[in-house]
């Protein structure tokens, strides 16, 4: 059973993880390049890409949450690389509900001139969601191997 916990658990973390990844690293940067400055283009298309993801990957947080308490309930020795594991999560899916319906609602309303500044900001908020999904992952590779 905890086998089966864990690879449910850790496919779902890698969804997430690789997601974020390609959207950063491959997705953005390959927009901005295309539409190089039309923003007004690389807005729509951006806004496209996105629309009807924000339940699609809260249903994932919530998928990787259960998946995560189930192998906290079978586990009990390494605790508390769950807790660290669910601290990292809780901060990602606070970052990740203020991208969502506080930061692409102000893009949406944006002028011309807030862009860019919104534009970073997301790189920014997106690079640390990654970064703190991606510990959570390795620490749970880690927890495997103590």
């Amino acid at each position: 059973m905890t086998v089966l916990v864990a690879i449910v658990h850790a496919g779902l973390a890698a969804a997430w993880v690789g997601g974020m990844a390609y959207s950063l690293f491959v997705v953005q940067p390959k927009v901005k390049k295309y539409f190089g400055a039309d923003q007004e283009g690389r807005e729509m298309l951006t806004a496209v890409i996105a629309s009807g993801n924000r339940w699609k990957v809260v249903g994932l947080i919530t998928a990787i949450a259960v998946s995560g308490g189930g192998l906290l309930a079978i586990d009990h020795e390494r605790w508390w690389i769950h807790a660290v594991k669910g601290l990292l999560l809780v901060i990602a899916t606070a970052i990740f509900w203020y991208v969502s319906w506080r930061h692409w609602p102000q893009r949406v309303f944006a002028t011309a001139a807030e862009l860019p500044k919104l534009q970073a900001r997301l790189i920014t908020l997106a690079t640390t969601m990654l970064g703190l999904a991606g510990t959570a992952f390795a620490l749970g590779v880690v927890a495997v191997h103590l």
